[in-house]
């Protein structure tokens, strides 16, 4: 990756970082506890859960994987309901404020899969809560051009028979019957996620519909 590629990215993942911190600082006590995308975490799972690899050494971060016999869906479970629990709401919101510029990276897709997890995690949360916000493009751009079938099967996406087709950027994934949206909707389409209604249009949309949260 050529070192103005990795500037602008690193660049957008503190940005993003800290717009998701002024976001949570603002919601209302209620929301921490409303449902997300996210299946099974409230908005302060989720939240506790993106500031995970901040706070959490490597060696801590095996101790924790041994605890959940090497699986790492149990693992981030377990960890995001026990910070979830400890700390307050305004903590949560800091970390990600106060660690704009950390350079943790998930196991597999170096710098492009850090502001995929952020992005995506922050629309789990505003998708799922109905709030108007719009990730600027060229974030969205750069994690949508990322997407692999190898890496939708990781998340669960069930993708077969439909092409993704964004409807406000030039970008589609997939092959079959069209199925569109903006952009940032068809990307948590991509990471395994069902949005509310009125986020898709096409014939298959309704597999991909929940009706388990707010939404707009």
């Amino acid at each position: 990756m050529e070192i103005t590629t990795r500037r602008r990215i690193t660049s957008a993942i503190a940005a993003e970082r800290r717009e998701l911190a002024a976001l949570l600082d603002g919601l209302p006590a209620a929301s921490w506890d409303a449902p997300t995308l996210c299946a099974g975490w409230r908005v302060r799972e989720v939240a506790a859960h993106m500031s995970l690899g901040f706070r959490h050494s490597f060696p801590r971060t095996l101790v924790e994987l041994v605890k959940a016999r090497g699986s790492l869906h149990r693992m981030t479970d377990r960890c995001a309901r026990a910070d979830a629990a400890a700390f307050s709401e305004r903590r949560l919101a800091a970390f990600l404020r106060d660690n704009a510029h950390h350079p943790w990276t998930p196991p597999v897709g170096g710098i492009t899969a850090a502001l995929g997890h952020d992005v995506v995690h922050g629309l789990d949360i505003t998708v799922a809560l109905g709030l108007d916000r719009r990730v600027p493009e060229d974030r969205v751009r750069v994690v949508l051009d990322g997407v692999t079938p190898r890496g939708a099967r990781f998340f669960g996406a069930e993708l077969d028979g439909v092409e993704l087709r964004a409807d406000d950027l030039d970008w589609s994934f997939g092959s079959g019957t069209p199925l569109y949206g903006a952009g940032q909707d068809l990307l948590l389409l991509a990471f395994g996620r069902k949005v509310p209604p009125g986020h898709l249009r096409g014939e298959q949309a309704a597999r991909f519909v929940t009706a388990d949260v707010r939404g707009a």
